[in-house]
């Protein structure tokens, strides 16, 4: 298993958010403890590095800027096929 180096939490409130937010992000041992997280949650993980690279450099609680929005859509749509496969 590989060293996590970055992880970025992102959340998304259609009815009062316009675009998805980062929640969390960290490297080191504040990345373990976001994916952490996560699986205690049993929330979906996704790994793109780069995204991660560029998720990281917007501020905690800030919308994701408008050229990240395709990016992220596809995070969003790997999200919704991945919780969705039980019905």
């Amino acid at each position: 298993m590989s060293k996590i180096k970055k992880a970025v939490a992102l959340k998304y409130d259609k009815q009062k958010d316009c675009a998805p937010k980062v929640k969390a992000s960290g490297r080191g041992d504040v990345a373990k403890n976001i994916i952490k997280i996560a699986k205690e949650y049993n929330l979906p993980i996704k790994k793109d590095e780069d995204l991660v690279e560029l998720l990281s450099k917007v501020e905690i609680d800030k919308e994701i800027p408008q050229n990240l929005y395709k990016a992220v859509a596809e995070v969003f749509s790997f999200v919704y096929r991945v919780t969705n496969t039980n019905d």
